[in-house]
């Protein structure tokens, strides 16, 4: 009669098992507090709050509108600098292409004519 059997098998050859995962587990709980107290530094960092962007874009527009009622009232304005230096140029300074064909070359006068197919 026998009364204790082992069946869990070989319990020489595991023997390393157990401080392997111990070890493991250390080592993951060890990275994750690191992780956590920067995380905690980088959040004391932030401001409390960032400022709304369209608050500030109704504060630009404030601005603009009150300089502009300032500018108004100031009396006759200097011109002699550009207030817009984007719009195109004068028309009598640089005439609009209209046509790209030129009656010097062959071809380009008659749209059949002077072309070898």
């Amino acid at each position: 009669m026998v009364v204790a059997v082992n069946n869990f098998g070989d319990t020489r050859s595991g023997g390393l098992a157990g401080p392997m995962g111990l070890f493991i587990i250390v080592l993951m709980s060890i990275a994750v507090v690191m992780l956590i107290r920067n995380m905690n530094k980088r959040l004391r960092r932030l401001p409390d709050s960032f400022p709304d962007p369209e608050a500030a874009e109704r504060d630009a527009e404030i601005a603009r509108l009150n300089a502009q009622l300032d500018g108004s009232d100031a009396g006759p304005r200097d011109t002699s600098f550009d207030d817009d230096r984007s719009s195109p140029p004068d028309a009598a300074a640089e005439p609009e292409v209209s046509d790209v064909r030129s009656a010097d070359r062959p071809g380009d006068g008659d749209p059949g004519q002077g072309r070898s197919r």
